[in-house]
């Protein structure tokens, strides 16, 4: 399929900013913006034409069940008998499976660790837009983590419009336990982020929306904007 016709690039990104775009046909997209230009142009036409609308609605504070339909959305059931309610990033039972191929990968560089190696090519994830957030903001990134692990260049896809009074936090999610920050997001351009173990019980990658200055508290405080799984 020849992704540079603008008809069907167009009718893409379309599909794909306002949401209509699921299952299959939308994580294919995905994973075919970072090698198409054309794609990406349009999807950032999209969002300059939709993004405003959602500038004109008020915020309204979402109540405990809407979270609860979020997080089932993204992270599947969870278990009836648990006491206490359980954050969003504690619900990865889907992503679990991403450490047993960490381990697996761990393994093998230890067998092969005494030969040569030939360079490595980065790891590529996807965040894609998290339609549950889509009333607040059309935003999606791409990350390239270098081989070694230890450092993340985020880009978004077609640019993000943030105003002054926010900002875009970038998180690691693991299998189990809380997200950890990776710092605030350009809006526009390169993100880079250098850490000595980036990859570290890491399952996935989360941008979310807070107040000018980043999550005071140490979690994610605004909506999950992006979400991407990490597989190694």
């Amino acid at each position: 399929m020849d992704y540079s016709r603008p008809p069907l690039a167009d009718r893409l990104a379309s599909e794909y900013v306002l949401g209509t775009l699921r299952g299959g046909a939308r994580r294919r997209f995905e994973a075919l913006l970072p090698a198409h230009p054309q794609l990406q142009d349009a999807v950032a036409r999209w969002q300059r034409r939709l993004v405003p609308l959602a500038a004109t609605v008020t915020p309204v504070q979402p109540s405990p069940r809407v979270w609860q339909r979020i997080e089932h959305q993204l992270f599947g059931a969870v278990s009836a008998a648990a006491e206490a309610p359980l954050r969003w990033w504690q619900r990865l039972g889907l992503w679990q499976g991403a450490t047993g191929l960490a381990g697996a990968a761990a393994i093998a560089l230890a067998v092969l660790i005494a030969q040569p190696q030939p360079a490595q090519p980065p790891i590529v994830v996807v965040l894609g837009t998290n339609p549950e957030a889509a009333s607040v903001m059309q935003a999606s990134f791409v990350a390239s983590v270098s081989a070694d692990g230890k450092a993340l260049v985020l880009r978004p896809v077609g640019g993000v419009s943030v105003d002054a009074t926010r900002a875009l936090e970038l998180w690691a999610v693991p299998a189990q336990g809380a997200p950890r920050s990776l710092g605030l997001v350009a809006a526009q351009g390169a993100t880079t982020v250098v850490r000595a173990e980036l990859l570290r019980n890491t399952a996935a990658f989360a941008v979310s929306l807070e107040p000018a200055g980043g999550s005071k508290t140490g979690a994610p405080t605004g909506p999950i904007l992006s979400l991407g799984k990490l597989e190694i």
